[in-house]
């Protein structure tokens, strides 16, 4: 009777192993619509800890697969951020088209010296206490960009004539800030 049981488990034992090790070799498929796979994607760019305001990252999902677009201000920024939308669940593939911008002591200055004019102003301040704040400075061989997002047209404003006014860039700064609530036009 003893052995019976003895050969019993060992039996159950070996095919519990052999059911685990199966499951575990079997591939897991996630599927997700492409709205939430790409809101999963922004937060793991925005929680990627050397995302900062010198990069600007636009993801475009299409049936699972991402596309990386815009530009990072280090190399390795760009082959990280791949890796990491590689590995979320459903991702199908990864397009990556990052820019990497010029390493430039020059680019790097002017980079500075216009965030502490925007992050300074009275107005804008209040975005700096963010962990990644809205507004991204983009310098390309001393051209600069403005991407991100504000919450009026007077703080769009504002900020591209405090980045104007900041450093010596190459041409205009372009502001391509966007405005989350813009106002309404009261005409009849």
């Amino acid at each position: 009777m003893k052995s019976i049981l003895l050969s019993n488990l060992a039996l159950a034992a070996v095919l519990s192993a052999g059911l685990a090790a199966a499951a575990a070799k079997a591939p897991v498929t996630t599927s997700y619509a492409d709205p939430d796979l790409a809101s999963k994607v922004g937060h793991e760019i925005r929680m990627y800890s050397w995302y900062s305001i010198w990069d600007n990252i636009d993801i475009r999902v299409v049936n699972g697969n991402v596309d990386l677009m815009g530009q990072v201000s280090q190399p390795y920024k760009k082959s990280d951020l791949q890796k990491i939308v590689g590995g979320i669940p459903g991702v199908k593939g990864v397009t990556n088209e990052l820019q990497v911008l010029p390493l430039s002591d020059m680019d790097n200055r002017l980079r500075v010296q216009i965030a502490r004019a925007i992050y300074r102003d009275a107005v804008l301040s209040r975005y700096g206490m963010q962990p990644v704040p809205p507004i991204h400075i983009i310098v390309d061989n001393g051209h600069v960009t403005l991407e991100g997002v504000v919450s009026t047209e007077m703080e769009k404003n504002i900020a591209g004539m405090r980045a104007a006014s900041a450093g010596l860039s190459f041409g205009p700064v372009v502001n391509n800030l966007r405005v989350e609530t813009p106002s309404k036009n009261k005409r009849s």
